[in-house]
């Protein structure tokens, strides 16, 4: 017989009759049928009762219907009983109950965290990330020290392929962005510039914005998301697989192996890209001011040489070396601290561009106070 219930509302009980064969591999009713059937009753049901006695065989589709029973008493505040139950079902649903506790209802205002509680979590989550920072990069250090009196056993072809991947095949997407920075700024430039009859300082604008911020901030990000991540990932899938235990168990270094061949890629590479992203960002500048403001030539690239200077490009180039720094260590950091699931690697991934892009913003704020009080 197939599966069926009779729900009835006696005196304030909801009775539900259940009978017939419960199986997943035909179609049974749930306790929506249930509510639909009692819908238009008067007033609220102030006890829930199951009776189970006409079943026949059954699986987890009953003990589905049973879970949904119990979850609206107790979303209610009202009692449930459960008749003629078979004891297997009976010591599933008990499994169940300790397991979940009270049951899956509608989720109350005390079950919310109080607002001091989460921001004292937060804060302790945040100090522990510092601690977690500055403790890495002690032993990067320390990995410093190792190699200068062992740099022969330095992993430096590791190293040269990081540069590869991280440099030259990053050509492309930081020479666009960098050109096409440039000519945004050109343009935001020009709307105010033509206000007053100065076209001409749009090349002092772009060339300032491009080699003092944007050519080192834009480099950064786009290798935050671009390397930093594929760092995390490629450490994160080797902790999976356990090869960091076994470098351990040969007694060789992970920080040394993994992470300073890495962090020496990004701190080369990165200051050099910012080089070719302050090229196209100042020669998508010249595009717009030579083609749409129709400034010679001569005159933009005379303006923008009289605006960059040595300190310019140098105060860029110190932004870019730390945050190239800042790109690697997260990266490895976050994959070292990877858990050991393809969920996890995914999570430290994720965590590593984060993490990198906030120190980078932190990083050019402080830059910027320092550079002004120290008149660079």
């Amino acid at each position: 017989m197939d599966a069926r219930i009779k729900p009835e509302v006696r005196e304030g009980t909801l009775q539900v009759t259940v009978v017939g064969d419960w199986s997943l591999e035909r179609p049974v009713p749930g306790w929506r049928d249930v509510l639909k059937r009692i819908r238009g009753v008067r007033g609220e049901p102030r006890e829930v009762v199951v009776d189970a006695g006409g079943i026949g065989e059954w699986d987890s589709s009953l003990l589905l219907f049973l879970i949904r029973a119990k979850d609206y008493a107790t979303g209610k505040g009202i009692p449930i009983r459960m008749e003629g139950l078979p004891e297997l079902m009976r010591q599933l649903l008990e499994q169940r109950v300790k397991g979940a506790g009270k049951g899956v209802g509608p989720v109350s205002s005390t079950s919310a965290k109080p607002f001091f509680e989460a921001l004292g979590r937060s804060v302790q989550a945040g100090v522990l990330g510092v601690y977690e920072w500055m403790a890495f990069l002690g032993e990067c250090v320390l990995g410093v020290f190792r190699m200068g009196r062992r740099w022969r056993k330095f992993r430096w072809a590791d190293s040269f392929v990081a540069m590869q991947q991280s440099g030259a095949m990053a050509l492309p997407i930081v020479g666009l962005i960098s050109f096409l920075v440039g000519l945004i700024l050109a343009y935001q430039a020009a709307v105010q510039m033509r206000q007053y009859g100065a076209e001409i300082f749009v090349a002092n604008l772009v060339g300032l914005s491009v080699v003092r911020e944007m050519g080192p901030m834009m480099t950064a990000v786009i290798l935050a998301g671009r390397t930093g991540a594929a760092f995390a990932a490629q450490i994160g899938n080797m902790k999976m697989n356990e090869e960091i235990d076994a470098l351990e168990t040969l007694g060789i270094e992970p920080i040394d192996f993994l992470a300073l061949p890495r962090i020496l890629a990004l701190v080369v590479m990165v200051p050099l890209l910012t080089i070719y992203a302050n090229l196209l960002g100042v020669l998508g500048g010249y595009v717009v001011g030579v083609g749409v403001l129709d400034i010679a030539s001569s005159a933009y690239w005379f303006q923008s040489r009289e605006a960059i200077d040595v300190h310019d490009i140098a105060s860029g180039l110190i932004k870019s070396v730390t945050f190239g720094l800042v790109i690697a260590a997260s990266g490895c950091m976050r994959g070292f601290q990877s858990e050991r699931s393809s969920a996890g690697v995914g999570r430290a991934a994720t965590s590593a561009v984060v993490t990198a892009i906030f120190l980078i913003i932190v990083l050019d704020a402080f830059f910027a106070v320092l550079f002004e009080h120290l008149g660079i």
